[in-house]
Order: C-alpha cells, then structure tokens, then sequence
C-alpha cells in the first residue's frame, strides 16, 4: 500500500509540474527565447565569430614562428645543357634537392614593414655521382619595408577595434530583438486566446438568451423577429468560436517554436497588468544610445573606412617604392657542422620602384572617386545620425503616450463589462429589447480587445526602446549579459 501511495503521490507531482508547465508569463517566455530559442543561439555563436575573428587580428600582431621546408626534392630526368660550342646536349639527373627554414617574423605596424630572423639548412644528394653537399644560413636578419605606400597595417589597428565593438554591441541588440520577437508571438497568441474566451462566453450567452428568448415568446414578451435575430447570434457566436479556436491553434505553435518549445500544446497566458510606470528623458535615451548601439560605433567606423580609402588612392597613385635589406652569415661543405663553421657574410640589399609617368588622367580619377565616396559616407552617416535620433524620440513620445492608453483602456474595459452585466439581467427582465443588447455585446467584446492591443503596443514600445538604447530604464542601468 506505501508503494501505490507513493506511486500516486509521484503521479500526481508530474501531473501538477505538467499542467503548471505551460502556465507562461510574458517575462517568463521572453526569458525562455533569449535562453532556447534558435535567434538567440545564432546571436551567440556570432558573437564567438566576432570574438575569434578580433583574436585573430590581434595576434597578427606578434611574433610569428614558422618552420618551412622541401622534404624531400626529388628529381630524376633528363636537362638541356647548352655545350660549350652552342650546342645541346641533354643529360641524365638524378638528385634530391632538401631544404628547412626555421623563422622568426615581427610585423611594423607603424611603418608597414615586416622584420624576420632565420636559420635555413639545405642539402643536396648528387645520385648520379655519388656526392653530397651541404648549404646553410646559420643566422639571417633581414627587413621587408613598404616606402611611401599605403599601409594597411596602420588603419586595421584602427579599423578593427571598432568592428570588435560593433559585433559586441550587435550582440546585445540580437538578444533584445529575440524579447521583442517574443513578445510580439506572446500577444499575438494572448489576443487569440481573449477572442477564443471571448467567443466561448457569447456563444454560452447566446445559448442561455435564446432559450429565455423562446419562453418569452411563448408568454407573448417577445416578437417572433427578436427570436430570429438571437438564433442568428448563436449561428454566428458557433462560428466565430471555431474561427478562434483556429487562430489560437496557430499563435501557439509559432510561440511554442520561437521559444523553444518543442511540443503542440497550447500555453495558457497570463494578462501582464502589472505595469511599472517609469520617465524617459529622450536626451537620456539618446546618449544611452549613441553610447550602447553598435549603430553609433558603426558611425565611427564608416567615417574611417572612406578617410581610409583616401589615403590608399592617393598613396598607390604615387611612387610606390620597396626595400628589401638582410644581413647574415653563410657557408657550405660536405657536412652539416660544415656550415657552421667560420661562415662567410651575406648580404642583401635591394629597392624596388614605381613611378607613373604618363596616366592619361586615371590616377587622378582614383583619387577623386575615394574622395567623393568619403563625402557621400559623411553626409550618408549625418542623415543616419538624424534617422537614428529620430526613431529613438518617437519610441519615448510613444511610450510615454501608451502608458496612458493602457489605463483608459483598462478602465473603459471594466466599464463596458459592468455595462453588459446590467444588459443582460435587464433583458431577463423583459425591461431591455434585444438590440441594445447587442450593442452591450458589442462595446463589451470591443473593450476587451482594446485593453489587450493598448497592453500589445505598451509592451512592444517598452522592448522597442531597449533594442534602440540597449538600456533598462527601469533599473537605470546597461543592459549585459554572460
């Protein structure tokens, strides 16, 4: 007997969690979207992308260490060889050319250059005769420098940073576009269930009036057209009622899918009434804004790109000049420890140049173009600028307006409903005639509807406003997360 007790009281505890598990609030399913919905999981794995794209640019950066080589060379075929008396003769080879390079590499950002130390070994394997000779650099330095170029590394240490930013910041926004995507399914779903109790509740009304109705003209209270007109009222309650129990079944599935939840089963919604009213000085929303919003950094960014684009025109148009310069030491011999024996110096210097002479114009065209593509991404940034600021004053106006709206509604809905209530028992009564009735009916239904589309803009405005400013203004502080 314990054990079917306890069989029972275990059956009963998972059929309470069951039933309860589905009883969802508007915060509760935001929480459940930004945890298990699929845009939060993609908005998470691109901020790792941004995070390791940003780590990946840093270690450019620092010193590289690299082992190259040739293992093996091999080669066995036949050469042309011009004789000493013109002619060609084609010979037999057979060798294995090997080579290892081990090198150190710094990049210059400052300059563009690049400055290396290496170490090279190389071995060559005559078959054909039997011999073997080895060819080292014990020790090279050597610098790779751009001169009067444009130097990419310089305005990536610039550039970068931001794009880091930017994808940081485009993070948090991700997540406050899944709360505001989830709200919207939330009363998307949550007007659907109000129609669907709505339509329950005047097709039950309906019912039990037409019922009285049919009494009342057997007594003579009522006309034979009254009758008619509350016998349509139920035809159109029964319709109405399997239309919204259809829309409801659709709002649920595209919430439960959003969400995470992966079940069939219609959540049932809590009213979300509790409302906190709060201020919102548009100045403060807007430096919170420009301050939070991968938006404003973008801004930054876009401006430093076309300035960047400048700079590359006007520095590739003109002489582009390179030099190569390493010193080291060298040496040969039949053995390995051959080339590290009293080596010889080796040295290496080289300039390389470009001059345009004669372009016919295209250079200077280039430049041109950079320059008005630089002036069109100031004045393109000076209207979003204004677009932004702009949106952001509408949505705190809108709030502001719609935290009045709710409680005009609320109040009008509680009106309309106690309205009805006296509607109804007068027509029991025979002291109200069945138009009215359907009027009260009307404004009741009508009420409602408004009380929960004021309660759908309050809340979309209030996640709106987070997604523009990345503030909670009813904590007063940033909006993070982990």
């Amino acid at each position: 007997m314990k054990i079917y007790a306890f069989l029972l009281l275990m059956l009963w505890n998972v059929g309470t969690l069951w039933a309860q598990e589905y009883k969802l609030t508007l915060v509760e399913a935001v929480e459940q979207a930004r945890n298990q919905s699929i845009a939060a999981k993609q908005a998470i794995t691109q901020k790792k992308t941004t995070y390791w794209q940003y780590r990946s640019f840093l270690a450019d950066y620092r010193p590289q260490l690299s082992l190259d080589g040739t293992l093996p060379g091999f080669t066995r075929s036949y050469i042309e060889v011009v004789q000493p008396d013109g002619t060609i003769a084609f010979q037999p080879v057979s060798n294995n050319n090997s080579l290892l390079s081990l090198s150190l590499s710094q990049s210059i950002a400052p300059t563009g250059g690049t400055l290396y130390v290496q170490n090279q070994l190389q071995r060559f394997d005559d078959f054909a005769r039997d011999n073997t000779r080895y060819n080292g650099v014990p020790f090279e330095i050597g610098i790779r420098q751009p001169l009067f170029r444009y130097n990419a590394m310089r305005w990536d240490r610039r550039i970068q940073p931001l794009k880091y930013q930017e994808g940081m910041q485009q993070y948090l926004s991700s997540m406050e576009e899944v709360a505001l995507q989830a709200s919207g399914y939330y009363f998307d779903l949550l007007v659907a269930q109000v129609n669907l109790q709505i339509a329950e509740k005047n097709r039950q009304n309906n019912d039990t009036l037409y019922k009285i109705a049919q009494h009342k003209l057997e007594l003579g209270r009522i006309s034979q057209n009254d009758l008619l007109q509350l016998q349509m009222g139920v035809l159109t309650a029964e319709k109405d009622l399997a239309s919204a129990q259809q829309s409801a079944t659709v709002a649920s599935l595209q919430l439960n899918r959003y969400i995470g939840f992966r079940n069939d089963r219609m959540p049932e919604l809590e009213i979300p009434t509790q409302l906190r009213e709060f201020v919102v000085e548009p100045q403060k929303a807007i430096d919170e804004a420009f301050a939070n919003r991968a938006d404003a950094v973008a801004f930054s960014r876009r401006l430093l790109e076309a300035e960047r684009d400048v700079q590359q025109a006007v520095k590739e148009n003109g002489l582009n000049a390179s030099l190569n310069a390493t010193f080291g030491l060298s040496n040969q011999g039949s053995q390995p420890m051959d080339v590290y024996r009293k080596p010889q110096d080796r040295e290496f210097v080289e300039l390389q140049f470009t001059l345009p002479i004669l372009t016919w114009g295209r250079n200077k065209a280039r430049t041109e173009v950079a320059k008005a593509n630089r002036e069109f991404a100031q004045q393109s940034v000076d209207q979003d600028k204004l677009t932004f600021e702009q949106q952001i004053f509408t949505q705190v106006t809108l709030l502001q307006m719609l935290q009045k709206q709710v409680r005009l509604t609320r109040l009008a809905d509680e009106i309309a409903a106690n309205r009805y209530q006296i509607a109804q028992e007068r027509f029991i009564l025979s002291n109200l005639s069945v138009t009215d009735l359907a009027i009260a009916t009307q404004e009741k239904d009508r009420a409602k509807r408004d009380y929960i589309l004021a309660l759908r803009d309050y809340w979309q405005s209030y996640y709106s406003l987070r997604l523009l400013t990345l503030y909670d203004f009813e904590r007063r502080e940033k909006i993070r997360y982990e």
